[in-house]
This record gives structure tokens, sequence and C-alpha cells, in this order.
């Protein structure tokens, strides 16, 4: 017999017969401890979406910082991503990596949308280069867009490029966490109250269990900014918890 597609969303076939089955993952089951409630959850169903922690958006020389803004807040999910991230790779937990990446002709990127990166028309935009590097604003395949070098990325982690503040507008998102069986998301990355909220918002439209990772997420928006958005994430969306307990559920497994 030979597999056919991604387990757990895979048949088994030869010349005679199709196997539909699809048997599951072996159980991981952990508990974590979040906001609201205590949480018993399983890591073969969970997948963990770090989200716009790329230059552009982080580091000194990208476009929020050529536009003036303090990057630093958007700095600080590096550290706890850097402890969290192995220990997951560990457990086979996918790492999906959704960052802004546009097509290098914005052909899919309305007025309206370039409107928010260059009210006025004159300044730095999409697509447009940077003063310090030449780097075209949030391109996909330059340097731009890329991760920042802090956060080490595997060959097993996957990479999705997106368009919009929410991740699985038009991307390819979606089908590949149904295909992984993945039903459970850990939410990380900037910013808290734009792409991760949108991302993190469509996923629970959609059905997905949402866990957002509060050390692992910031925004450079206003303080009440972030409290909006904890609030609404534990009030309608899906619970907060931090990567200390998460990395503790994991430690002590079940």
């Amino acid at each position: 017999m030979h597999t056919l597609g991604t387990p757990p969303n895979a048949w088994t076939v030869d010349e005679t017969t199709a196997d539909l089955t699809r048997p599951p993952l072996p159980p991981q089951p952990i508990t974590l401890t979040t906001e609201t409630k205590t949480l018993r959850l399983d890591l073969a169903k969970a997948a963990i979406l770090v989200i716009d922690m790329q230059n552009d958006f982080c580091h000194p020389d990208g476009w929020l910082a050529h536009i003036g803004v303090d990057v630093n807040p958007a700095r600080s999910p590096i550290s706890p991503l850097q402890t969290l991230l192995p220990q997951l790779r560990e457990q086979q937990v996918p790492i999906i990596w959704i960052n802004w990446g546009n097509r290098p002709d914005l052909l899919n990127i309305s007025a309206a949308a370039r409107h928010v990166y260059n009210p006025t028309g004159t300044g730095v935009g999409l697509g447009d280069p940077l003063p310090k590097n030449g780097a075209p604003v949030l391109t996909a395949g330059s340097w731009a867009a890329a991760v920042v070098d802090e956060l080490e990325q595997q060959p097993t982690d996957i990479c999705i490029d997106k368009y919009r503040m929410s991740g699985f507008w038009d991307t390819a998102l979606d089908s590949i966490l149904r295909n992984l069986g993945r039903t459970t998301l850990f939410f990380t990355g900037v910013n808290a109250d734009q792409c991760v909220m949108a991302t993190l918002q469509d996923a629970n439209f959609l059905g997905y269990d949402c866990i957002l990772l509060q050390d692992c997420t910031a925004t450079t928006s206003p303080d009440y900014c972030l409290k909006a958005t904890l609030y609404n994430v534990n009030q309608c969306f899906g619970f907060v918890a931090d990567s200390t307990a998460l990395i503790g559920g994991v430690g002590s497994g079940e």
C-alpha cells in the first residue's frame, strides 16, 4: 500500500483498494492554564502561528521604524519565542510562519489597502524601496518581508505569505491546517490588535480553537489597544495564556 496525502488526511492505496479510514495521529494530551479556564488539549491536533515577526515590523531599519514607529515593543516576543518554538518542534507541533509578503506588482492589493501604508501618496508605501537598504516594503522574497534574524526557521516549518491583516484571507492557511488535522491554534506575533487579532477572529469563525499567547504577542499601538484585544479574545474568541504555562504543560504531559 502507498500513502497519498498528508497524515492524518491521507489515504493508502494500491491497484485494487483505496483505504479512506484516515487513522488519527497518536494523541498527545496536555493541560494548559489560561486566564479564564484550565484547558485539556491535544498537541497532536495543535499548531502555532507566528505572525509578522518580520523585518518591516520588528527591525530598526524596517518600514515601521522608517515612518517613526518605536519597534521595540514589536521585538518583545522574540525572546519567549526563542524558548518556546524549539520545544514545540520536539513535540512535532507545526510551526507556521505567516508574513506579510505582497506580489511585487501589487495586482491583488486595492487602493484602500495601499492608502493605509501611504496615506499621502508621497511617502514610502507598499513595494517602495526602503531608504536605508532599498528593500521593497512588504514584498514577498525581500529582506523587508523576511523573518527577523533572531528567530530561527527550520526546513520542517511552514511559511505562508499573506496580503491582508488576516492570515486566512486568500491564502492556503486553512487548507494546510485541515490537511494536517490541526484544530487548536496558538497565536503569536505582531501586531496583537491588527494582524494577530484579525487572523484569530477568522480562525474562530472557521471553527478553530484559539489560544493567544500573551508574552509571545505584542503591538506598537497604544496600550489600550492591547487591553481591548485581550478582553475580546477572552470574551468572544478563545483563551489567553502565556508560553511559560504552555511549556509547563508540554513538560508534564499526561
